[in-house]
């Protein structure tokens, strides 16, 4: 099995090799709209990012995911699944410029999720009520890695091929995963009326309406659950508690508004929610380790780079 998986590895690898260069240092998104691939030649620090619901591959090098109290690590032979929006703190542990760290990321609705559920025998998925957090990690193997390496191969096709088997694919690993030990995981976040999909829906509210004041007791009403329940199963899953959620989800968007606008940061903070710039500036510096001002210009000067 071990012979299977990295011949899929060094075959991906050689198939973006001839296709892009590992020289980049940061993301890059294909044309497949669900497909992007991270690129770079030296390790990081750690970096807050937002986890959407998606299936993490690393092809080369190795990661350190922290998720609340815990850190986790991994790296080719094993992958990382998200079931929705869940923060974290990444940082990259092996990378060189001879041997770059490369990895890809294939993003899911939650709609395709259920779609694929909704087909399958329930009996095969384990359930309980009890909520969980947002991320599953397991070893990756034959039967899964085989529909993820035609997908990324779809990038030599045209547009219409890629438009019209892209979504297919991402069906057939899905149903893989589904009918694998993460089925019950997934089942768990996209069946309505669990415990953890109605999380999902509360996150969803929060990151949809991310500039508005957040009221936790109409929240907790909208999703059909007490604050004291909302509050315990929202931060199992997320680690945060709605209201960290929120900020962590203002501050991001902060983020990409002072790196690809010319605004002032007064201005990013009154359309972010806050009402306060001294806070909003305060809090910034606080999650990113400098000023909005600066960060902003950091990160310019990294994408120049």
């Amino acid at each position: 099995m071990e012979k299977i998986i990295e011949s899929f590895r060094i075959d991906t690898l050689e198939f973006i090799k001839n296709k892009y260069t590992l020289n980049i240092n940061g993301g890059l998104q294909t044309q497949i709209p669900n497909l992007d691939f991270y690129f770079s030649n030296e390790p990081t620090e750690f970096n807050a990012i937002i986890y959407e619901p998606s299936l993490c591959i690393i092809l080369q090098g190795k990661k350190a995911v922290g998720f609340g109290d815990e850190l986790y690590s991994y790296g080719p032979k094993e992958y990382l699944l998200s079931s929705t929006h869940v923060p974290a703190k990444v940082r990259i542990l092996e990378a060189t410029k001879e041997v770059p760290y490369a990895s890809f990321r294939i993003k899911f609705d939650l709609e395709d999720i259920y779609d694929v559920i909704k087909n399958i025998n329930s009996q095969k998925l384990v359930m309980n009520t009890k909520s969980e957090k947002g991320l599953f990690f397991d070893d990756l193997n034959e039967k899964l890695y085989n529909p993820v390496f035609r997908l990324i191969k779809l990038l030599n096709q045209s547009k219409e091929e890629i438009d019209y088997l892209s979504p297919l694919i991402i069906k057939e690993i899905l149903f893989i995963l589904i009918n694998d030990k993460s089925g019950y995981f997934l089942n768990k976040f996209a069946m309505e009326g669990t415990v953890s999909n109605k999380i999902v829906k509360a996150i969803s509210e929060i990151k949809d309406n991310f500039n508005e004041k957040l009221n936790v007791k109409e929240l907790a009403r909208m999703i059909d659950m007490s604050e004291s329940s909302l509050y315990q199963n929202f931060k199992t899953i997320t680690s945060m508690s709605p209201i960290q959620f929120q900020k962590k989800i203002r501050l991001e968007e902060a983020k990409l508004m002072l790196l690809n606008q010319n605004i002032e940061a007064s201005e990013v903070a009154f359309a972010v929610g806050y009402e306060s710039p001294s806070q909003f500036s305060r809090e910034y510096s606080r999650m990113f380790g400098m000023s909005p001002k600066a960060h902003a210009d950091y990160l310019r000067s990294e994408a120049i780079a």
